[in-house]
């Protein structure tokens, strides 16, 4: 595989995160209203078993741009959790008055805080002791936004709330990591794609997928093979697609582990979109004692593979989602990283090369954080966050009023789903 750079990554800053103690996850939104993104480092406490830690947040602390602490809640712990599966919190305008929301799990309870100052707004005993795996915003009920929650313990249950905490519904089965809720039939109501199982928003059970294992490891909406109508693909066992009425279109079976997929126009002078994808080939923690290896996939419109990495380096975590308008006028990249092997963050474009490296090693989060036109990537360890464009600018930009929190940042997830707007629509 080609390591040829193609454009350097210009870094606008760097934010000392320590305040936040060690192995945080970083949400993005405008919190305060000033028309730019504040990073919100979420801590997970240290009571779950390791290989499920953290489904409790311990402490939350928000920063602007420029590193100064807004707001903190809880104390930070040395000894907290790390990035094994979800964090329960997400930022979110949940009641409709224009302010984001933090939404999180903390000391057994659910928490609805006031992202502008941390301050507590309301406080809900959770339905299940075990309903803290993560947290999804919906629209369930037909309301003008997006208020409504749904929770979820690790792999078998899931429950339903409208936006003042009342229970609409309960479900079982196999809901995998992240469910992902669309409007797929345009009544102004979501429905909930559970894992394998597609609910309604009432939670009747529609359609399941068929003769697949596991679970469900991430899950896309898009206008995949330009039909004009949304297309679900999910990673898993292997990579399927099915159309909105439940009928499998195709399945990649050219991988191990269909860890993570992401869906973008990698090649816009194609048809219909594309489908990037990570394929986890060897793990390490299933006792044999194997180093482990991943690797980068992409399957055109039709699940036909375009190519897969041959990777020569070790590393087995790597996360992938799609950067679009990294540059103005540029085409989807995959933005992967977590690598390992010595592989720093970067961004692969449709010929599987590196054309973009973030010469800092960590996790990554990305967006227009002033409402310019184009994206930048934060990539984030325990001590520092860095700051990274295409293009040299001020991190005191500003957009003339509170920017919008796109879908994507208010279902943050390990696993990382999304939707591609149908073309001439908007991201919901």
């Amino acid at each position: 595989m080609s390591q040829m750079i193609h454009h350097e990554a210009c870094l606008l800053g760097e934010i000392d995160i320590r305040q936040a103690g060690p192995r945080c996850k970083m949400l993005l939104g405008d919190l305060n209203g000033d028309g730019r993104m504040e990073l919100l480092l979420v801590q997970a406490d240290n009571r779950q078993d390791v290989r499920y830690i953290p489904h409790q947040v311990q402490c939350l602390t928000a920063f602007d741009l420029e590193g100064r602490v807004l707001w903190q809640t809880g104390t930070p712990d040395p000894g907290a959790g790390g990035q094994g599966s979800d964090y329960p919190a997400q930022i979110a305008d949940i009641d409709g008055d224009g302010h984001l929301e933090v939404i999180c799990v903390m000391n057994d309870r659910l928490i609805i805080l006031d992202g502008r100052t941390g301050e507590r707004k309301a406080v809900h005993e959770l339905p299940d002791p075990q309903a803290h795996d993560c947290i999804v915003v919906a629209n369930l009920t037909g309301a003008p936004f997006a208020g409504d929650l749904i929770l979820k313990d690790r792999y078998h249950r899931m429950w339903a709330f409208d936006n003042q905490f009342n229970l609409l519904w309960t479900h079982e089965g196999n809901p995998g990591h992240f469910p992902w809720v669309y409007d797929l039939d345009g009544d102004g109501r979501d429905e909930v794609m559970a894992g394998y199982d597609l609910l309604d928003h009432d939670g009747t059970l529609l359609w399941s997928c068929r003769d697949l294992e596991d679970h469900a490891d991430c899950i896309w909406v898009g206008d995949v093979n330009g039909d004009g109508e949304p297309e679900l693909v999910i990673g898993g066992s292997v990579t399927v697609m099915y159309d909105r009425h439940g009928r499998e279109l195709w399945r990649y079976e050219g991988s191990v582990e269909s860890q993570h997929i992401a869906l973008g126009r990698f090649l816009p002078d194609k048809p219909g979109l594309q489908i990037a994808g990570l394929d986890r080939l060897v793990r390490e923690d299933d006792g044999k004692g194997l180093k482990g290896k991943d690797a980068l996939f992409l399957l055109d419109s039709e699940g036909r593979e375009l190519w897969k990495e041959d990777r020569q380096t070790d590393g087995w975590l790597t996360i992938i989602e799609p950067l679009s308008n990294w540059e103005e006028g540029a085409p989807d990249y995959i933005l992967a990283f977590r690598r390992g092997g010595g592989v720093y963050p970067g961004l692969y474009d449709s010929a599987m090369k590196r054309v973009v490296e973030f010469p800092s090693e960590g996790y990554a989060v990305h967006a227009d954080l002033w409402g310019g036109g184009t994206e930048q990537v934060i990539v984030y360890s325990d001590e520092r966050a860095s700051i990274y464009a295409s293009r040299p600018a001020r991190l005191d930009s500003r957009a003339p009023g509170p920017l919008p929190q796109p879908k994507r940042l208010s279902s943050s997830t390990l696993y990382p789903g999304g939707e591609i707007p149908l073309k001439g629509g908007t991201e919901r």
